[in-house]
């Protein structure tokens, strides 16, 4: 009996020409504001073979041509930005900054407010998978159940059109969420029971209903959102930009910022701080005056 056919595997050895990738690199840069400098071309390469494979291409030769010779730019950009994106995340992540938001940021907020159970809007401008607005959201969910005074909404933007998907399906693997205090663990994460599956989770259905996610690039010059936020979260995206693009979207970010807004960079980011004009309440955390 004949075996079947088994899919073309592609060579290993084959490459992306230096000249495509400087294309690539300045096309990522052009769209995104992310830096693809020549020491990640490695990366680039091994992200892209999936891509080969699902347009049937036989190497890296192929795949410039069709980018850059054929037209193929226009339908490919979003699986080329989705591929070389770098979307590291955790739980709790820098929990300094989780701690600052129950103990400080979130009661100073408040104390301003006159309205009857006021909504606190908090924007997770670079929300990945989604483990940082979903702990923003465990965080806020907890101090909202103890104080009763105030309710939230958390949106969660992106460029990858994969993590977004990721997100609003809020599936992990259960060693991932190792970070999540056990209390919250068990207000909010759901356990799969199939046996003999990897171990995973889901995030309550509770509080998924109070994250929104949506598709973000950054490098726009305008975002589509309030200008009263209260608290935006962009950690750890600024090192991948260039400074003048920095500057443009801490910018643009701070304008949708209401006065007394908080805005948290991450702390391998403080260094950019040093050029904000808001007033640093905290290590990489600034508040609109």
């Amino acid at each position: 009996m004949p075996l079947p056919a088994l899919a073309p595997r592609l060579d290993e050895d084959d490459h992306l020409a230096e000249a495509d990738f400087r294309r690539i690199s300045a096309l990522i840069a052009g769209q995104t504001g992310i830096k693809l400098p020549p020491a990640k071309r490695l990366m680039v390469e091994g992200r892209l073979r999936r891509r080969l494979r699902a347009l049937d291409l036989p190497g890296f030769a192929a795949y410039g041509d069709y980018l850059f010779h054929q037209g193929g730019i226009d339908d490919e950009l979003i699986f080329l930005i989705n591929a070389v994106t770098t979307n590291k995340t955790d739980f709790f992540r820098e929990p300094e900054h989780f701690e600052l938001l129950h103990r400080r940021l979130v009661p100073e907020l408040l104390s301003g407010r006159k309205n009857h159970m006021p909504l606190l809007k908090i924007w997770s401008a670079a929300s990945s998978t989604g483990a940082e607005p979903y702990t923003i959201a465990m965080v806020l969910a907890d101090l909202a159940a103890q104080r009763r005074d105030f309710r939230f909404a958390v949106l969660a933007t992106d460029i990858s059109t994969d993590v977004l998907d990721a997100g609003r399906h809020a599936v992990y693997p259960a060693e991932q969420v190792a970070p999540v205090p056990a209390g919250m663990q068990q207000r909010y994460l759901m356990h799969a029971r199939r046996a003999g599956v990897r171990p995973e989770i889901r995030i309550v259905p509770e509080l998924r209903r109070l994250v929104r996610f949506d598709r973000l690039n950054l490098m726009d010059t305008s975002y589509p959102y309030d200008r009263d936020v209260d608290i935006i979260f962009l950690r750890n995206v600024l090192i991948y930009f260039e400074k003048r693009d920095q500057s443009a979207v801490i910018s643009r970010l701070a304008d949708h910022l209401r006065q007394g807004g908080y805005l948290i960079l991450g702390h391998s980011e403080s260094m950019i701080g040093t050029s904000i004009t808001m007033r640093q309440v905290a290590p990489a955390v600034f508040q609109k005056t």
